[in-house]
């Protein structure tokens, strides 16, 4: 593994850190896959309930939000 992903960085205070992109982003992913999942559900979605994702609401939006999180917070995303 790469030096460069051994980022130190000093503590920074709650209220500061409410007002930067970073604490936002996964937020905002998250919950624009949750829509995602919830409108591939609707439009898309599985008639016959046999799919384990696409015929429940709530597992589509679960799955959704958990793409959009994953895709922001990657795994070593230096």
């Amino acid at each position: 593994m790469s030096e460069s992903c051994n980022i130190k960085k000093e503590p920074v205070p709650f209220k500061a850190r409410l007002r930067t992109w970073e604490f936002w982003k996964p937020i905002l992913f998250t919950a624009l896959g949750g829509l995602g999942g919830f409108l591939y559900y609707r439009f898309v979605g599985c008639a016959s309930g046999t799919c384990a994702i696409t015929s429940n609401p709530y597992a589509s939006i679960a799955f959704g939000g958990f793409l959009g999180f994953f895709i922001v917070n990657r795994p070593c995303a230096c």
